[in-house]
């Protein structure tokens, strides 16, 4: 089995473990990104005349690149399979046979169909594991339904509470139901791993976009569970906690946090504001909770009076938990960023040297790397046939049939 090359010699957790990725645009792709940047054998099989849409997302290119599909789909091997074609299926049974994982999230039914649904697989490998990403799930009055992160986050509610009051809905600022699902996928793909060493079976799972996002509900479906209460949205404010949100300071915005009483107390003496800890309004979190209008203009009375940076300082030496609102250009400078390795350069075959988002979890006895660009369309299509067995003349023949496209460089 080749694999990604290791630079730094270290043992890498998920070396060995095979995936066969048939996943595109984001759930799927980020869910086998994370796998890959633990030293998975990531296989990304795309379809002929263009491969994975994100390939043609944007602007930004880089040089004829999408930046958003560069960004998703490193340390990943690419082959094309048409699915439509005999051979293109045969092909893709050949390659689970020594797959530990299968990704995918075509329309339910769509894989059963062209026979490489799970008890299709299944019977050819008894111990893969096997993850299908939707919209809505596999069941369901929703199931066949095509979903995007946009309308998993309207259904779920989300958009319903995101933003301020008396403002259009407004979704989150990043596609969390897409990332959450990616990284749903993940943990129940592990959790079906472990099971698998200590049982020898594989098993089928699956991960849908609205359960995904409604399961970050969790502040504002415990609240509709106790109370009936149907949550709405709160600008930077916490449901539960105050003052838990950015406040207005002289040039811009300081968020801070004072989720308990000894925070709330240092917060207080920070701002000048010792009379407040004092008023029965105030007394407790659920008091400030109640008040919580009339605490954040109390509050920005003082805070006005000085800079973000100022304050920083003043509540860094004071202990309170607090920070600046950065924007891209701050965040991907700041020294914390760029001193735990958050920012990976890569060189791109066509794009030249890339930057990438670091890994987020550290491993320290088996880290992560992050060595390899996202590849060409079919870049490897031939390596991974030779590997599964087939010749060159059987490669030339599924090239000629329409079967399989190669990208040699």
């Amino acid at each position: 089995m080749q694999t990604l090359p290791n630079p730094n010699g270290m043992p890498e957790a998920l070396e060995g473990v095979r995936v066969l990725d048939c996943s595109q645009i984001l759930a799927g792709p980020f869910c086998s990104m994370l796998l890959a940047d633990m030293g998975a054998d990531v296989i990304k099989i795309e379809k002929p005349n263009g491969g994975d849409d994100t390939r043609r997302m944007g602007p930004p290119f880089i040089d004829t690149e999408s930046a958003a599909f560069l960004a998703m789909n490193r340390n990943k091997r690419s082959m094309v399979l048409n699915f439509k074609e005999p051979a293109g299926v045969e092909a893709m049974k050949k390659l689970v046979k020594d797959a530990d994982i299968i990704i995918e999230n075509y329309r339910t039914g769509v894989m059963e169909r062209l026979g490489l649904g799970y008890e299709d697989l299944k019977a050819i490998n008894p111990g893969i594991i096997y993850c299908s990403v939707s919209g809505f799930g596999r069941t369901g009055p929703y199931a066949k339904r095509g979903g995007y992160d946009l309308i998993a986050q309207a259904m779920s509610g989300i958009m319903s509470f995101t933003g301020v009051p008396d403002t259009p809905p407004v979704k989150a600022g990043v596609p969390i139901a897409d990332m959450n699902a990616g990284m749903f996928s993940v943990y129940g793909i592990l959790t079906a791993y472990i099971n698998k060493l200590k049982t020898g079976k594989g098993q089928y799972l699956e991960v849908s976009l609205l359960e995904a996002a409604l399961a970050y509900t969790v502040w504002e479906s415990a609240g509709y569970f106790a109370t009936g209460e149907v949550a709405g949205p709160l600008g930077s404010s916490h449901r539960n906690s105050a003052p838990y949100q950015g406040l207005k300071t002289s040039d811009g915005y300081v968020v801070v946090g004072a989720p308990n009483q000894p925070n709330w107390e240092r917060l207080a003496n920070a701002f000048g504001c010792e009379d407040l800890i004092a008023r029965e309004e105030y007394k407790d979190n659920a008091g400030r909770l109640t008040n919580r209008a009339k605490l954040e203009s109390e509050l920005e009375e003082k805070t006005t009076l000085k800079t973000t940076d100022e304050w920083l300082e003043i509540l860094e030496a004071a202990g309170v938990p607090a920070g600046p609102i950065l924007n891209m250009e701050q965040i991907w400078a700041d020294p914390q960023i760029q001193d735990r390795g958050m920012e990976a350069v890569l060189e791109h075959p066509t794009a030249g040297t890339t930057k990438n988002i670091g890994t987020a979890v550290k491993l320290y006895d088996t880290p992560g790397r992050i060595t390899e660009p996202a590849p060409l369309l079919g870049q490897h299509t031939r390596e991974v046939l030779l590997d599964a067995g087939y010749s060159e003349e059987d490669i030339a023949a599924l090239v000629e049939s329409g079967a399989a496209v190669t990208n040699d460089i």
